[in-house]
């Protein structure tokens, strides 16, 4: 792709750019051949909008109600959107967090970013490698964590409030999101199982 963009004028390698990926970081703009002036001009021009420090977007881009969490993951690639933000994702929670809660390995770096607001949660190697899925958000392959893994996730995690995890449980159940073995299986393998059995097995045995 980048051999072909080569031969065109910068203007012509940034709409080129623009078709694959409406959303863009600065560094993309830069490997692909065209300079900060540039992107400047394109700015003053109407052709590219600037939505966050280093990050653009296609003006024309076709928007989702779920763009902060593109944006983020553009953000943070080595990140993964989990806890209640995966929750809302899934539509297994009425709470809509006011920052995107974004899980990283304790190896990766954790930017200091202001747009959209992030909330930065370092999850063990272990926890980070497993369910994850890709949902085509804004144009991009956002990494989410799956209904049964973000189930094992809140249980774990301190930082999400016990009868919001059992609240999503219940959802995820009634709307028959996940089996209550798979439920069972990622909390198992997710550290959560001690804490989630007995929530589980009380609204398994009620349903």
């Amino acid at each position: 792709m980048y051999q072909t963009m080569n031969r065109l004028s910068q203007r012509d390698r940034l709409a080129a750019l623009l078709e694959t990926q409406p959303i863009v970081r600065a560094y993309e703009l830069r490997q692909a051949g065209i300079t900060p002036s540039m992107i400047s001009r394109a700015v003053e021009d109407g052709d590219l909008a600037r939505i966050a420090r280093g990050l653009y977007q296609r003006v024309n881009a076709e928007l989702s109600a779920e763009q902060s969490l593109a944006e983020a993951s553009k953000l943070v690639p080595k990140g993964v959107i989990a806890l209640t933000s995966a929750l809302a994702f899934h539509e297994l929670t009425d709470q809509m967090p006011r920052k995107v809660w974004v899980a990283i390995s304790p190896r990766d770096w954790a930017p200091v970013i202001s747009y959209p607001p992030m909330r930065i949660t370092e999850f063990p190697d272990k926890y980070m490698t497993h369910g994850i899925e890709r949902h085509r958000i804004s144009g991009i392959d956002v990494p989410i964590f799956s209904v049964p893994k973000t189930l094992a996730d809140v249980f774990r995690s301190r930082a999400v409030d016990r009868s919001v995890a059992i609240e999503a449980l219940r959802a995820a159940l009634r709307d028959r999101r996940a089996t209550p073995g798979e439920i069972a299986r990622s909390a198992w393998d997710g550290g959560a199982w001690k804490v989630m059995q007995p929530y589980l097995e009380a609204l398994v045995s009620d349903g």
